[in-house]
């Protein structure tokens, strides 16, 4: 699991734990899925308040491509159709273009975030950045008072985050 920086456990201890907001220890829950024949990409999951508010991974990616017309067959029959176009859609349609992501993703994000300031994750341009960030420890009374205005401009799937957090200080 290095595209991770490390085991699983690891990094949910370190985001749980280590960073999360204390205001917010016990109601946010990360978790990591990985089925045989998955050839190494996993799903992952955020909790809140034990109810899957946010998931990332290929098929996700998939579904959102499908469901947003980006497929030429939207209605695909097997495992072949079902995956044709996902590499150069993905490669066409760019994160800040859409609101599901993939594993990859994620573990890209979890790095930037872990290698970067929390006022620079704060403006990150990435969205799953931004999620690690306003839940973050190190994310003040103050620094939430002057982001608060900020919520409107974030992608509808992460304001849900950012409310979790005013409302929780």
């Amino acid at each position: 699991m290095g595209k991770i920086l490390g085991s699983w456990s690891g990094m949910r201890k370190y985001l749980e734990k280590d960073m999360l907001a204390e205001c917010l220890r016990g109601r946010v829950r990360y978790n990591c899925t990985a089925y045989p024949g998955m050839d190494g990409c996993h799903i992952f999951e955020v909790y809140i308040d034990d109810k899957l508010v946010k998931q990332f991974s290929w098929e996700t990616v998939n579904t959102y491509f499908i469901k947003n017309g980006y497929k030429k067959n939207p209605d695909p029959y097997g495992i072949m159709e079902y995956w044709e176009e996902f590499w150069s859609l993905l490669d066409a349609v760019p994160m800040k273009s859409r609101t599901e992501y993939t594993d990859n993703e994620f573990c890209d994000a979890l790095k930037e975030y872990r290698n970067h300031s929390i006022e620079k994750s704060l403006n990150s341009e990435n969205p799953i950045v931004r999620m690690f960030a306003i839940l973050d420890r190190r994310v003040g009374k103050r620094t939430l008072a002057n982001i608060k205005n900020t919520t409107e401009n974030q992608p509808e799937w992460l304001r849900q985050f950012y409310q979790l957090r005013f409302d929780s200080v």
